[in-house]
């Protein structure tokens, strides 16, 4: 039986659309007689009208001739009839209500060129309308491997007469020959429904939650029997054969069981307490967790008495002398020869402060001396034109008693701290190590010149008396 005739035997008609070139309208002619089907010069009641989609006489010939009361025509592509020649049937106008053509909108989200071209003429041959808008179409085509798919679905779902669909729907309804939209399934929302029963909890169900609490929380006192975690992980024991029976109920119902019947259940948790008599803090038990290790740090160790104090002591030993004189302070300096390093005194001297700091654990170079005949710290380091004046000492200006104090000559290399320190020494007729052992100890070369002034002015007395 030929493609184009009806049950009847007769023919089907076509009328082609007029601006369409003359070759095409020539081939359409010779295929649709060749499938049993007939060309009209007019508009037919019943049959196809094959347009140019896109075209002006496309829309114009829609606009008068399409109506509700003339179902049985149908406004197709032209390319229709060599669909139906390939598919070797007649294409059903499953896309079609009301004698209207059904609104889709193709979605960005099939972005294959091809894929969308070819969605589009299917479905303008089985009569639907694939242009319209996203608010204006009933259908909306996505692809369903994309996650804007189920949130055009989440959109979309709650309106009315407003379906989305994937893009193989379109295929699966031609292939079935009608218009079925994908079926929604009702999901519960949860909780129990209406006249379904509880599941009652049984006496086995309270006591192995008691055994389960005194196992976990064996001391009501130290709290947490009401809260969540305790239940939640009771339910997540449920893999363990051993605790099956959890699956009984949610956590949700094991702690309001529990809650409910506080009073009596704590009284079963005691006895269990009593025969098992676990001790707290025992592993396994809900709130405790291990204990960090210590770390082994050396404790640092305390300053019984600051600098000041100490400084003062050696201060009051060297000039404690009243008024009257009666007191005189000894001070016995050691006289043994030392072939290197110098003499000390017999004064307690405490370390320096650069030392204790170091004895604490803390290197801090912002507050650091020099000690004897280390390198001077950051902060003492001369400038580089200093520097560059102790390399060259003939630029440097000749003053008259600036390089020798009482017939001593002084080193013009040594840094103005370490000259200072050594004028005092000659000054005062006292060893060098003398007076940097000191200045090391006060920091300050104001001091450090009037305590040994003084001193010798001490000596100087004795000496006469």
């Amino acid at each position: 039986m030929p493609i184009f005739q009806d049950a009847n035997g007769l023919a089907i008609k076509f009328f082609i659309q007029k601006d369409i070139a003359q070759e095409i309208q020539a081939e359409l002619c010779e295929v649709v007689a060749s499938l049993g089907g007939r060309v009209e010069a007019k508009v037919p009641r019943q049959g196809y009208v094959l347009v140019q989609p896109g075209t002006a006489e496309e829309e114009r010939l829609r606009l008068c001739w399409m109506a509700q009361d003339r179902p049985q025509r149908h406004f197709v592509p032209y390319t229709y009839v060599e669909a139906c020649k390939i598919a070797g049937m007649q294409l059903k106008q499953i896309f079609v209500e009301n004698g209207l053509p059904v609104k889709m909108h193709i979605h960005p989200s099939i972005a294959n060129i091809n894929a969308r071209t070819t969605l589009s003429q299917r479905i303008m041959h089985s009569g639907g309308d694939p242009t319209s808008s996203p608010q204006s179409a009933k259908i909306i085509l996505a692809d369903p491997n994309t996650e804007v798919f189920q949130h055009l679905v989440k959109t979309y779902q709650g309106i009315p007469d407003k379906h989305v669909e994937s893009y193989l729907w379109v295929k699966k309804c031609v292939e079935k020959g009608s218009l079925v939209y994908t079926p929604l399934i009702y999901k519960n929302p949860g909780g129990r429904r209406p006249g379904e029963e509880r599941t009652p909890f049984t006496e086995d169900d309270e006591q192995r939650l008691c055994e389960w609490i005194a196992a976990k929380i064996p001391y009501k006192q130290t709290g947490g029997r009401t809260g969540n975690r305790l239940y939640q992980q009771l339910c997540e024991m449920i893999a363990d054969p051993e605790y099956a029976w959890v699956s009984r109920h949610t956590w949700q119902s094991w702690r309001e069981r529990y809650k409910k019947n506080a009073v009596r259940l704590d009284t079963m948790i005691a006895q269990i307490v009593d025969q098992k008599k676990p001790v707290p803090g025992e592993q396994g038990q809900y709130g405790y967790v291990r204990q960090d290790e210590e770390n082994n740090k050396r404790p640092r160790k305390k300053r019984t008495k600051p600098a000041e104090q100490n400084l003062h002591k050696q201060e009051m030993i060297i000039g404690g002398i009243n008024g009257n004189g009666a007191e005189v302070p000894v001070i016995v300096f050691d006289a043994s020869p030392v072939e290197s390093g110098p003499s000390t005194s017999r004064v307690f001297v405490r370390n320096s402060p650069a030392e204790e700091e170091l004895e604490d654990g803390e290197d801090s170079e912002e507050w650091a001396v020099r000690i004897g005949n280390e390198p001077p710290p950051k902060w003492g380091k001369r400038p580089a034109s200093e520097e560059s004046e102790a390399r060259n000492p003939r630029k440097r200006m000749k003053s008259d008693d600036s390089d020798s104090i009482q017939g001593t000559l002084l080193d013009p290399g040594v840094h103005l701290i370490d000259r200072t320190l050594q004028e005092i020494a000659t000054q005062y007729r006292f060893t060098l190590e003398e007076v940097k052992e000191f200045y090391d100890q006060c920091g300050e070369m104001e001091r450090t010149k009037n305590r040994f002034q003084k001193m010798r002015q001490i000596l100087s007395s004795i000496g006469e008396s």
